[in-house]
């Protein structure tokens, strides 16, 4: 049986603007980021307690902030399409699934999201 690693983040309320609305649109109070990336299980089941032995997975997000601050997203996919180019930067990662959702998109309630899974052929594209 093949092993595995995974970095998860989960609920994460990114600081940014996506779309255009009128007076008459529900306007999303958050976008909400999760995001599972498929690293070398050897980065996971480490012999000692070593930070140069995982995945600093805290400078990634940071770019994440990074990138949601930077300016209006029109799309939810835009900003996507940014997040797995910079996680395509990363030879450690493998693969991702990545999902952005907002709310509420109707009255008060409901979510509403767009995923996007690479596997490392994918990622290979994004790295040329």
């Amino acid at each position: 049986m093949a092993a595995f690693g995974y970095i998860e983040l989960k609920d994460l309320e990114l600081a940014v603007r996506i779309g255009s609305y009128s007076d008459d649109d529900v306007v999303p109070d958050a976008h909400i980021l999760d995001l599972s990336l498929t690293i070398d299980p050897q980065l996971v089941m480490i012999d000692r307690d070593d930070m140069s032995l995982v995945f600093d997975y805290d400078p990634l997000i940071r770019q994440i902030d990074v990138l949601a601050r930077a300016h209006h997203y029109e799309t939810q996919e835009r900003l996507m399409t940014r997040i797995a180019k910079t996680c395509a930067g990363y030879a450690q990662i493998q693969a991702i699934d990545i999902s952005i959702r907002k709310s509420p998109v109707l009255a008060e309630t409901g979510s509403l999201g767009v995923r996007l899974i690479l596997d490392a052929s994918d990622l290979v594209k994004f790295r040329q």
